[in-house]
């Protein structure tokens, strides 16, 4: 939705008597943002930096956090509103760990097929993130599993696969 910054969670509720918040951090590993300096709000379609007092840890997902320019009378005013930060606040990842923006143009090998085309997106469903292949006009869809994906490799761009005996030929054959 925005360029350049990546959804970091939402506001759930509000929390005591002086505007702190509840934050719902939507990430594997909520702590690496207990020490934010600032989060930005989506407020009407844009971005705005609001700079952090205070946080404390509630559970693993969520962060009571006071805000500056927050007090109790118009904490209630940011219930829902939607948290972002720029995406060079992300932890680096190794291995074959990846964030899905990362591998958007990433050339797909498979070890038994060769090379199925460039991912287009990885969409996020709540069972299953898949990953889109554009191979020509066909689209080809993966599952993102640890078994399929074998290596992931940075610097030349290119995520090795091994999909299951038939599913790229679901894909490419026919119509």
């Amino acid at each position: 939705m925005f360029n350049n910054f990546f959804f970091l969670g939402k506001i759930t509720k509000r929390f005591g008597l002086v505007g702190e918040l509840i934050l719902f951090i939507d990430s594997d590993e909520p702590a690496k943002y207990h020490h934010m300096e600032s989060v930005y709000f989506e407020i009407e379609g844009e971005l705005i930096p609001f700079f952090v007092e205070n946080i404390k840890v509630k559970n693993s997902n969520q962060l009571i956090v006071k805000f500056a320019d927050i007090n109790n009378d118009n904490a209630d005013d940011y219930i829902g509103v939607e948290l972002y930060q720029p995406i060079s606040m992300l932890p680096k990842l190794s291995g074959n760990k990846f964030y899905y923006h990362e591998v958007v143009g990433f050339k797909v090998m498979d070890v038994n097929l060769g090379c199925l085309g460039t991912i287009e997106e990885v969409l996020d469903y709540p069972a299953q993130a898949i990953i889109k292949i554009l191979q020509g006009e066909k689209e080809i869809l993966i599952p993102v599993v640890d078994p399929y994906i074998l290596n992931v490799n940075r610097e030349d761009k290119v995520m090795e696969v091994n999909t299951p005996d038939g599913l790229v030929d679901l894909y490419l054959s026919g119509n």
